[in-house]
């Protein structure tokens, strides 16, 4: 069982995302709408484990990477994105992301990132 940030713009995908992690024995600590709110939450929170999504207004998800990792190394961040975004997805793993899952969200897929993570 992991505590869980989960940071997406739209809440139709943080309910989503929600219901597979809950199903899953998960604990969700908090739920962000833009890269500001994440860091913010992150530092409230200090969650196991951060569902980002890439695009979004105020603060992108690739540049929350950067300012979680840069404070806390050790932070285990999975990016979300839509199709087509793969060069966003390089980037954010090369800014300390762990792993990143494509939306639409696949129930098994999100356990076995969140499962890998924790290992």
């Amino acid at each position: 069982m992991a505590r869980i940030l989960i940071v997406d713009d739209a809440k139709f995908m943080r309910l989503t995302l929600s219901s597979i992690l809950v199903k899953a024995n998960h604990e969700i600590v908090g739920e962000g709408e833009n890269g500001q709110q994440a860091v913010e939450l992150y530092n409230e929170h200090q969650p196991d484990i951060v569902t980002m999504d890439i695009t979004m207004p105020v603060m992108s998800g690739l540049e929350a990477v950067k300012i979680i990792k840069q404070d806390n190394p050790e932070a285990k961040i999975i990016m979300c994105s839509a199709m087509g975004q793969q060069k966003m997805v390089v980037e954010a793993i090369e800014a300390g992301a762990k792993d990143f899952i494509i939306k639409p969200f696949d129930e098994m897929r999100v356990n076995d990132a969140i499962n890998r993570i924790l290992r």
